[in-house]
């Protein structure tokens, strides 16, 4: 029987029966992942297609010489397609302020980069729009991309889904995909603890310096917070 590396191989080449026999196989992991999204206004069978299609984009960026675990990539590209469908088409709801603030801040950033020379400080950026730290935390935090949950955050490469919880199989993986709406049980200083530490790869004396607070205040908030996150993924 062909192993899974070696159908990724003959599908990158173009071989459809190989993908077919991938989606195939597939097919329990695309639907565990389609249900945690039913009840949201879209059709199963359209989430279930675009999960097919997460699961082509894992089929292309796979590295089957690495020895990873396919199935364990393939599910935050799967949950990604699915989740980037259903925030586009406006289902999973950010408020049009959030919205309209994360891009006044984005464009701001834009603005003081060019007048500046240099990528603004959050301090920077707080007083040109006369808003707190802490707000532009909230803002940033709650129109995350759908793939942040897998991008390096720590200057040894880890990602916050390694971080939060153990991903040794595919159930326990499962379980870590509502990082976004985890975020947002958090207060405005442990949303922007969390930011600054993971999102913008500050070290707790940065964030210590950016908030005005302590670095023992900084690491017992992000302590607390991680807490919080995977209590909350967990029962979700």
């Amino acid at each position: 029987m062909t192993d899974t590396f070696e159908l990724i191989k003959l599908a990158k080449r173009g071989d459809e029966l190989a993908f077919e026999k991938i989606v195939k196989d597939n097919s329990p992991l695309i639907w565990s992942i389609v249900r945690r999204f039913l009840g949201r206004g879209a059709d199963a069978d359209d989430l279930y297609q675009l999960g097919c299609l997460g699961l082509l984009k894992a089929i292309r960026g796979f590295d089957e010489d690495l020895g990873n675990q396919f199935s364990t990539y393939a599910v935050p590209k799967i949950t990604g397609e699915i989740r980037r469908f259903l925030r586009d088409d406006g289902i999973i709801k950010v408020s049009r302020t959030t919205k309209e603030l994360a891009f006044r801040i984005k464009h701001t950033a834009n603005f003081l980069q060019n007048k500046l020379g240099y990528e603004p400080s959050l301090h920077e950026l707080s007083k040109e729009l006369g808003i707190s730290v802490e707000e532009i935390a909230q803002a940033e935090s709650a129109t995350l991309p759908a793939d942040s949950l897998n991008r390096e955050v720590t200057e040894d490469g880890k990602t916050l889904e390694e971080v939060l919880g153990d991903f040794s199989t595919e159930e326990k993986t499962l379980e870590y995909i509502s990082l976004s709406d985890a975020i947002k049980t958090l207060s405005k200083r442990e949303r922007a603890v969390i930011n600054l530490r993971y999102f913008k790869c500050l070290t707790q004396q940065q964030t210590a310096k950016v908030l005005k607070i302590s670095q023992v205040q900084v690491s017992r908030i992000e302590r607390s917070s991680i807490l919080k996150l995977r209590e909350e993924i967990s029962a979700s």
